[in-house]
């Protein structure tokens, strides 16, 4: 049998007891939170540089369609590619593109920004894009219709060009110059806007039958 003071020292300890076990089981906690690894945090990813990653020296591209046609022919002195944008920068810039139609699309400029597949190009210094049509049975060829500028901005599958600086529109012996210009041939729209001036020159007349 216990003696009566152990008892008592036993029945007094028993009365902590729990409130020990608690504090043991936060302390063991608070020891594995801290021992724990911490979870990794995403880092905030950088934005991709304007950094070429490859270049072409005096280079020749062809693009082909799904039947084996020729598309477009890039040329060029030298050609960067830009990831972060997927474009070409091209100086001494050639394009020559033919559509299922047989339209004929020709740009060319001292430099030029072109995305993937050429078929949207900026053109800067001296730019030029000239589109010409296959004649049509029993009809006279149409004279090719060209643009000049210092900036020309030219969709070739859509078949625009725009620019928002001063450019010269040339067919045949018309020539007409403004201080911009918006042109959509699938929609049959020329839009010349600023100081617009023309010289067209009058339609010939037919020879009697």
């Amino acid at each position: 049998m216990m003696p009566p003071r152990l008892r008592r020292a036993w029945e007094r300890a028993s009365l902590y007891l729990p409130v020990a076990l608690m504090g043991l089981l936060a302390l063991g906690t608070w020891w594995l939170v801290r021992s724990a690894p911490q979870p990794l945090v995403p880092q905030a990813s950088t934005p991709a540089r304007h950094e070429a990653d490859y270049f072409m020296r005096d280079f020749s591209v062809k693009s082909f369609d799904a039947d084996g046609r020729l598309q477009s022919v890039v040329r060029g002195r030298l050609a960067q590619h830009y990831p972060d944008t997927d474009t070409l920068e091209i100086d001494a810039v050639q394009i020559h593109s033919t559509d299922a139609q047989g339209r004929v699309t020709v740009a060319s400029a001292q430099r030029g920004v072109s995305n993937a597949d050429g078929s949207e190009v900026q053109l800067f210094g001296d730019a030029v894009v000239e589109r010409s049509a296959p004649p049509r049975p029993g009809q006279a060829s149409a004279a090719p219709m060209r643009f000049e500028g210092q900036y020309l901005h030219a969709w070739v599958n859509e078949e625009r060009v725009r620019s928002d600086q001063p450019v010269t529109l040339i067919q045949g012996g018309d020539r007409v110059t403004a201080d911009s210009l918006d042109y959509d041939n699938k929609a049959q729209l020329l839009e010349m806007r600023g100081n617009v001036r023309g010289l067209v020159q009058p339609a010939r007349n037919r020879p009697r039958r």
